[in-house]
């Protein structure tokens, strides 16, 4: 099911990173070591923000992405 809260997300199993762009921001996020695991269940999770909320946001290092689309 699309989710309202999040775009778009992508996984590197290599390096274990998860990258969550939000909708409402338009910033991406990208989080640490997250298992592949945790990866195949928020992608099979009926409501995303819920599980986002839930299992990875406050479990995992992340850090905010520059994506070079800043003016300045």
């Amino acid at each position: 099911m699309p989710s309202t809260s999040i775009r778009k997300t992508e996984y590197d199993p290599e390096r274990r990173t998860l990258s969550v762009w939000f909708v409402a921001s338009g910033k991406c996020y990208q989080f640490e070591d997250v298992p592949p695991e945790t990866f195949a269940e928020f992608r099979a999770a009926f409501a995303k923000g819920r599980f986002f909320n839930g299992h990875i946001r406050n479990n995992f290092r992340y850090h905010l992405v520059e994506t070079g689309h800043d003016a300045g």
